[in-house]
């Protein structure tokens, strides 16, 4: 029966779309989407009537599990890169990686709009750690600098979850074709 295997991709879709929402909001969406996908898997991918399975395959989850890592490291590192970009030093590097994830944790309450709050909390996160980790090095450069590096490390921050969104799409689509009869 071919409307089980489309009903399966469909279901697939919805959870794969919600995994999305969660890259957005800071969360770990991409690996959310690998871990479903690995479930169906293991069980033997999903029974339909008849003798056919749906299955991912291994060396697509295994390209996946990649792409995720890599998403995971461009998030991470692009703040840090934006407040380099910027002119600032490894102390303002630093305080941009630490402070974007602060941000994301506990700045996200300040704009009660459940995505777009987590994303300018990341961002005034990373802008805020940089703009400290400037401010209190020792050989500080001044309000300009400071400026200059924390809109960097702010921009890097939106990048990264941009990048790691566009990861994310690209896992969905190769994972949801393979899911299609």
């Amino acid at each position: 029966m071919e409307w089980a295997a489309y009903a399966y991709a469909f279901v697939f879709a919805l959870l794969g779309l919600g995994c999305l929402f969660l890259v957005v909001l800071g969360l770990p969406g991409t690996w959310a989407m690998l871990a479903i996908a690995l479930l169906f898997e293991l069980g033997d991918g999903v029974a339909l009537p008849g003798p056919e399975r749906v299955t991912f395959g291994w060396t697509l989850l295994a390209i996946c599990a990649g792409l995720a890592l890599v998403g995971e490291a461009v998030e991470a590192v692009a703040g840090v890169a934006g407040a380099r970009f910027g002119g600032g030093t490894r102390r303002g590097m630093v305080g941009a990686f630490f402070g974007g994830l602060a941000g994301a944790l506990f700045l996200t309450g300040l704009v009660p709009i459940p995505v777009l709050g987590t994303l300018l909390g990341a961002m005034l996160g990373a802008f805020l750690g940089a703009w400290i980790g400037e401010a209190t090095a020792p050989e500080a450069r001044g309000r300009e600098h400071n400026l200059r590096a924390a809109l960097g490390a702010a921009a890097g921050r939106l990048g990264g979850t941009i990048a790691k969104l566009a990861i994310g799409v690209v896992m969905w689509v190769l994972l949801l074709r393979a899911a299609l009869p």
